[in-house]
């Protein structure tokens, strides 16, 4: 149940915060109430003021609150529903569009990336993924409570089980079916006790043993290699803050991609990235609720093994009017030079983790 609130949280913050990125063009016009602005009193020609910004149009009602929820959750001005079908199945389109200044018609970007990080996250705290809890201390203590206290009574059982068969050994009964249950019996309490030491052993898991001569480092490594279960936790936590850090990584990776082309600048690259990101995101999204609909991991690893070098080669060659033949090689360099942007969005967070 609160896994469930706290996805329905994120959702709603993504929404909100891609919500108060885009921009308002698009949305249809409100008539004021008076002649001037009610935040900076400048004489309105329109349905907003052409000073500040702000609308003519004013609700001071409780019910616009939840509209504004509702407005931002399911609306995105209604260019969402223009938006994704061409992200999925034109993005090169959608990119060189959007470029080119066809702004009210889409979600920008940005606010598209926010929303699909936020509807992640909510994801994974809705299939339950979330580490908060299965790595806090009073669960950990919990677990570790639960698996002493299931020896034990398994330790009772097996020794009444042992007095049955020497009574019916001694009536002369057969005793093939309390040798199974002792048996049994056997397996679960070596299977708790192996856990139960799993669970408290600081030895499972090493991040490293050397030292680096960086001592924030490694008094980060020392504390990460006594409680890893709240390293995770912080990895996390930092993947979903800093996540918006993959678009000024992946950039100047993509304009490497295009030097001797003039004509594209830094914002054309940083527009196919961030939309490029979107789509990948959604994705994720996408295979984690197949993956609970039964779809098997042989399906899923050819969803991403394909996909991902598919829309890629669609989204360049559509947003750069590129050949086919220039747009596969440039579909090769761009998979290396994903995958070493998020190895280095993974080096930066583990370093920020582990200084922190």
């Amino acid at each position: 149940m609160s896994g469930d609130i706290a996805a329905a949280g994120d959702f709603i913050t993504g929404a909100l915060a891609a919500r108060s990125v885009e921009p308002h063009a698009g949305e249809g016009a409100h008539q004021g109430h008076g002649d001037l602005c009610l935040n900076c009193g400048t004489r309105l020609i329109g349905a907003h003021c052409h000073a500040c910004g702000q609308s003519a149009h004013v609700h001071r009602t409780v019910g616009a609150i939840g509209h504004e929820i509702a407005h931002g959750v399911f609306h995105f001005e209604g260019k969402i529903w223009r938006t994704l079908p061409m992200l999925l199945l034109r993005p090169g389109d959608l990119t060189r569009r959007y470029v080119a200044g066809e702004r009210a018609r889409f979600v920008s970007p940005l606010a598209l990336f926010l929303f699909t990080v936020f509807l992640m996250f909510a994801t994974i705290s809705a299939l339950g993924g979330d580490i908060a809890e299965a790595v806090s201390p009073e669960t950990m203590s919990r677990n570790v409570v639960g698996f002493a206290r299931g020896a034990e009574k398994a330790q009772k059982a097996l020794e009444k089980a042992e007095g049955q068969r020497v009574t019916l050994a001694a009536e002369g009964k057969p005793t093939q079916e309390v040798d199974r249950e002792i048996t049994a019996l056997r397996t679960t309490i070596a299977a708790l006790k192996k856990t139960q030491a799993g669970g408290t052993s600081d030895t499972e898991f090493k991040l490293a043993e050397a030292k680096t001569g960086w001592v924030a480092l490694d008094h980060g490594l020392e504390k990460a290699n006594k409680n890893p279960g709240l390293a995770l936790y912080k990895l996390q936590t930092s993947t979903y803050k800093y996540s918006w850090l993959l678009i000024p990584i992946s950039t100047p990776l993509v304009a490497l991609l295009f030097l001797w082309r003039r004509r594209f600048g830094l914002y054309d690259h940083a527009i196919f990235v961030t939309y490029s990101l979107a789509f990948m995101m959604l994705m994720v999204i996408a295979l984690m609720l197949l993956s609970v609909a039964g779809l098997s991991g042989g399906w899923m690893s050819l969803v991403v093994l394909l996909l991902p070098p598919v829309h890629m080669f669609r989204q360049l060659r559509g947003a750069y009017s590129l050949r086919k033949r220039s747009a596969l090689w440039r579909t090769a360099v761009l998979l290396v030079f994903a995958w070493t942007a998020l190895s280095m969005f993974l080096v930066l967070l583990t370093l920020h983790g582990l200084t922190d």
